[in-house]
């Protein structure tokens, strides 16, 4: 091959590669930016925090920080945010790192699914500190995409978080929170027989009551259980205090006290509106019909007085004997507290809500004093001198 021929050939393969290079080279690696491996929200953003919005589908909840450090509810009758469950989602948000750049495209992030799914968090001041906009979650790999804002980039953040969106679920459902060991009396109410005053001069103490049976003790293991259901009471659901459920309930409600070592005491009355029993009003016959129509026509009546006396008390045996009743179910049960210490938050809640409770936590209560007591052991016999 001559050299001219051998020069055209390897430029014509140059040329080539530099045409296929082109057309099959990778796409340019995104730029990389300093937000890589970082928080999806930092320590210092979250401590300037002083309101926390998550919304998603047209719906929101907020938090908001008190200037004693607790946070509220203000979605739900301002009550006290659930510590744990804002502790958890918090987290969630530090422990997310910023895994990759995903794309800079405009095209590409469309696909993403950025719509009103957010998370911002606010200053003092009201001011945006950050604002978290939430993609779809990957096929493959976990996380979830995200923006900042109105940039136009979007990530993937090793995020995995609940948005639960429910202002009731973010509320803390705690209304009494005492410790077993902190309580020296116990006063609960009974309806036959009046009450019973349980008490110890110290915790390590065994119980003793005003009205021990004779041969009988207190029964360390329902008191145990009665600690433990009034002194951690959770409210479920509220309602405005003058639903007609609520007033029922404490009219007919039962009342315990609970008595501290260190002088406080949390009156507790638990009830629900009473299962109802109501005469049926009086209905058409079976045919459809009432009054006088229900005598039927002149055959009826011939064929009537034709029946035989076996007839007629046949007929009547199966005729009711009396009126018919109905039963209307109980009420939700409802707790209703009072703090001898003035400024205790429950004070204000009760002025708020009506607090629903377990049926459970109601329902597990002695019904009867002799419940709060077993056999005593008996004593051993004197010794005979020798």
């Amino acid at each position: 091959m001559k050299l001219k021929t051998l020069i055209v050939s390897v430029i014509a393969l140059a040329a080539l590669s530099a045409v296929v290079f082109f057309v099959q080279r990778p796409a340019p690696p995104a730029s990389a930016d300093s937000r890589l491996g970082q928080p999806l929200v930092d320590s210092p953003t979250l401590d300037q925090t002083s309101r926390l919005l998550i919304a998603d589908q047209g719906r929101s909840v907020s938090l908001v920080r008190q200037p004693d450090g607790t946070w509220r509810v203000p979605d739900y009758h301002d009550l006290p945010a659930d510590f744990q469950k804002l502790a958890t989602f918090v987290g969630s948000l530090t422990e997310a790192k910023l895994q990759r750049l995903v794309t800079g495209s405009p095209e590409r992030i469309a696909r993403l699914e950025f719509k009103d799914t957010r998370i911002d968090l606010y200053d003092a001041a009201d001011k945006v500190l950050r604002s978290v906009t939430l993609g779809k979650t990957p096929e493959s790999g976990g996380g979830r995409y995200v923006r900042f804002g109105h940039e136009s980039k979007a990530f993937l953040a090793s995020l995995n978080a609940g948005l639960d969106l429910e202002p009731k679920n973010r509320a803390s459902p705690e209304l009494i929170n005492l410790k077993p060991d902190d309580i020296a009396k116990i006063e609960v109410s009974f309806a036959e027989g009046g009450p019973v005053v349980l008490s110890r001069v110290k915790k390590e103490d065994a119980w003793t009551a005003d009205k021990t049976p004779a041969g009988q003790q207190v029964a360390a293991g329902k008191v145990s259980s009665l600690l433990s259901s009034l002194g951690n009471v959770r409210f479920t659901d509220t309602a405005d205090p003058g639903d007609a459920n609520a007033v029922a309930a404490k009219a007919s409600a039962r009342a315990f006290k609970l008595s501290t070592f260190d002088g406080k005491t949390v009156a507790i009355a638990l009830g629900r509106k009473p299962e109802e029993k109501k005469l049926k009003p009086p209905t058409a016959l079976t045919d459809g019909k009432s009054g006088p129509a229900a005598l039927g026509s002149a055959s009826d009546l011939l064929k009537e007085s034709a029946k035989t006396p076996e007839d007629i008390a046949k007929s009547n045996s199966t005729a009711p004997l009396g009126p018919e009743f109905e039963t209307i179910p109980a009420g939700p049960v409802f707790a209703f507290v009072n703090h001898s210490e003035s400024a205790a938050p429950v004070n204000a809640f009760m002025q708020k809500r009506a607090f629903q409770i377990s049926e459970f936590t109601f329902t597990s209560l002695p019904q009867k004093s002799e419940e709060l007591f077993e056999p005593a052991p008996a004593s051993a016999p004197p010794l005979l001198a020798p």
